[in-house]
């Protein structure tokens, strides 16, 4: 140990090796311990902020001040007891030399107990002497002459704006930094109310009184006051973001002001905003398009080769045309028809012709949820609102915000659900399941099914103020036998998909293909049509489709008679009219009524939708029919 350290060590006064730099203390000796009650482990691993709680503003003034001035004094920190208390001590602070250049020095703090000395009788201006090499301390009264000069000194030094204020509120000095970063020159603001001048306001621009001002409450309550979401106003009106720290200052016990310690905080909380922000919006798009990507890739899974409707058929037109009427509207609307018929078709085409275009169609086959889960698909849910909500989870309304949200088979739905529906319908309000917050949506949209769900609400099993507000734009997708003149073209178009698929070619369709296939009635409409025509081509042999078709669905051919070889065939008129005699006799049979177990289309084996559709395309009417309940299917013509 050389002659510094023995000298550190035997000391009878209280030292402290310290750098400021890293707020560390790097030593302490015996006398430091017994004055400060901790052992010197624990000592040293205290930072000089936690051993003086509250003053930090001090500390850096203080430490600036010794490495300025190579030595300086103060009595306005006091240190921690390890009892709970403060000592009143006087601090010589002295530089150590050894530190590489451009770095502060680390210091030497000798402590001398206040309450020792008033024991002893020895006044404020005793002489103190440093031990083990220190030169002699000089006479305190040489630093009460000075002190205006390096008070200046140390203001100067300092990064941060540092300003004092007696306790009227009146700016008793301001440093260089703070003339800069405000716009005021310290002529400008010494002896003026500075809270007038720079803290009036707060950032929203209301008025900031003075009794509510912290800076103020330092000299006023005697506590130090910290505040990091404030702004200060420059010269020219100007706002800019602080953190500050307000100090009271105490002379003889009694507060005379506060001294304030600021920087700003602009850039940092302008960057802390944006990375806030941004890190809510990439968590908020993450599990977006996580939802939104799943969702898509079952459309594209499921998604149709096609994106446009294909026919001429005087049916289809007037469906395009309806779909060019609605689609630059937000009115809801209600797809019709059988299953296979194009209803999603016709939902993404006005999708696509609508201002929501830039936004996901997102589509919910409603006869695939499972009945429990209904509400969650559609509202979502949070974490811990049922067993296996593992995490929160966005609902299909929320996912098609801004967008078309397409409710396949909507009659499905169950009907303890159809009130939230309808909710979410008229006023774009909604909860997760297991949430409180009511959040607000803007969907268009378009629902689609193969039930008559007028005879839905007659049954009670489906809320006709639901129905009304969906059917307020109705679409009837026609079945495929009505349009027989499209089967080529699709049949065509269908093809031309499948070659591309299977990476085959030279297939195409025949006139005698294509007129066998118009022979067809087609139950499973456009998508039976499609699988078809895929089949053929796989079973396709150089380059000649095989095309398998039902047998008891086909038009069965007669014996040709002798004079006329098509005899035994029946033209399309043919075969409408053996239509309309055939339905004309059931509706006869049944007084007219089409549904339910002793209607027609139970007397004729097909669904009762399917029965109202041909009897509205054959131009058949049910009226006139109630009255002859009784007749026989004969006396129909």
């Amino acid at each position: 140990m050389d002659d510094f350290g023995c000298a550190f060590e035997a000391n009878p006064q209280a030292m402290l090796a310290i750098d400021p730099a890293l707020d560390r203390i790097i030593d302490a000796n015996p006398a430091a311990c017994r004055l400060l009650g901790y052992d010197r482990a624990a000592l040293c691993a205290l930072k000089m902020t936690e051993l003086h709680p509250g003053q930090r503003p001090a500390l850096i003034v203080f430490s600036e001040a010794v490495a300025a001035k190579g030595r300086y004094w103060t009595r306005n920190l006091s240190p921690r007891h390890a009892g709970g208390g403060e000592v009143k001590v006087e601090y010589l602070g002295a530089a150590l030399e050894g530190r590489e250049a451009g770095r502060p020095p680390c210091l030497l703090l000798i402590a001398q107990d206040l309450e020792e000395l008033r024991r002893h009788n020895v006044d404020d201006e005793a002489d103190h002497y440093v031990r083990g090499g220190l030169a002699e301390w000089q006479r305190v009264e040489r630093f009460f002459r000075d002190i205006e000069r390096e008070n200046q000194l140390i203001l100067r030094a300092a990064g941060e704006g540092i300003y004092g204020v007696n306790a009227e509120g009146k700016t008793t000095f301001v440093n260089p930094a703070a003339e800069r970063m405000l716009g005021w020159s310290a002529e400008e603001l010494v002896g003026r109310d500075i809270h007038s001048m720079v803290h009036h306001s707060h950032p929203d621009g209301s008025h900031y009184h003075g009794h509510d001002c912290p800076i103020y409450g330092a000299f006023r309550d005697g506590h130090v006051h910290t505040v990091d979401n404030e702004v200060f106003w420059r010269r020219d009106g100007t706002p800019f973001w602080v953190e500050y720290t307000s100090t009271p200052i105490r002379d003889r016990g009694a507060l005379v002001g506060a001294v304030v310690v600021f920087r700003d905080v602009s850039l940092k909380r302008e960057a802390d905003d944006k990375l806030r922000a941004a890190l809510e919006e990439v968590e908020s798009l993450r599990q977006k398009l996580e939802l939104e990507n799943a969702y898509l890739q079952e459309e594209i899974r499921a998604e149709s080769n096609h994106r446009g409707i294909i026919g001429k058929a005087a049916a289809v037109q007037n469906i395009l045309r309806q779909v060019e009427l609605v689609a630059p509207t937000d009115a809801t609307v209600l797809v019709t028809g059988e299953s296979g018929t194009g209803k999603e078709l016709i939902a993404r085409a006005i999708h696509e012709a609508s201002k929501r275009s830039d936004r996901p169609l997102i589509r919910v086959n409603c006869a695939a949820i499972p009945r429990e889960l209904f509400e969650s698909e559609f509202f979502g849910h949070v974490r811990g609102a049922f067993t296996g909500a593992l995490r929160d989870r966005i609902g299909r309304f929320e996912l098609a915000d801004g967008g078309t949200l397409f409710l396949d088979e909507v009659g499905e739905i169950p009907l303890e659900l159809q009130g939230k529906l309808l909710r979410v319908l008229q006023e774009g309000q909604f909860e997760r399941v297991g949430e409180e917050r009511t959040r607000h949506v803007d969907v268009r949209v378009i629902a689609a099914t193969n039930r008559d769900l007028k005879s839905e609400v007659r049954l009670g099993r489906f809320r006709e103020d639901l129905y009304f507000r969906l059917n307020v734009v109705p679409i009837e997708s026609v079945p495929l036998r009505e349009r027989r003149e499209d089967i080529p073209l699709l049949a065509a178009h269908f093809l031309r998909g499948a070659s591309r698929k299977l990476k085959t070619a030279g297939l195409r369709l025949t006139e005698g293909d294509a007129r066998r296939l118009s022979h067809y009635d087609w139950p499973g409409n456009v998508r039976e049509l499609e699988n078809v025509i895929e089949r053929a081509a796989i079973l396709a042999r150089d380059g000649r489709l095989r095309i398998e078709l039902p047998q008891a669905a086909l038009p069965q051919r007669q014996a040709p008679a002798a004079a006329d070889p098509h005899g035994g065939l029946l033209t399309d008129e043919d075969r409408r009219e053996r239509d309309r005699a055939n339905i004309r006799a059931a509706l006869a049979a049944c007084g007219g009524k089409v549904f339910g177990a002793d209607g027609a289309a139970a007397l004729l084996g097909v669904k009762p939708t399917t029965l109202a559709s041909r009897i509205k395309a054959l131009g058949l009417s049910r009226t006139g029919f109630a009255e002859k309940a009784g007749s026989s299917p004969a006396q129909q013509p």
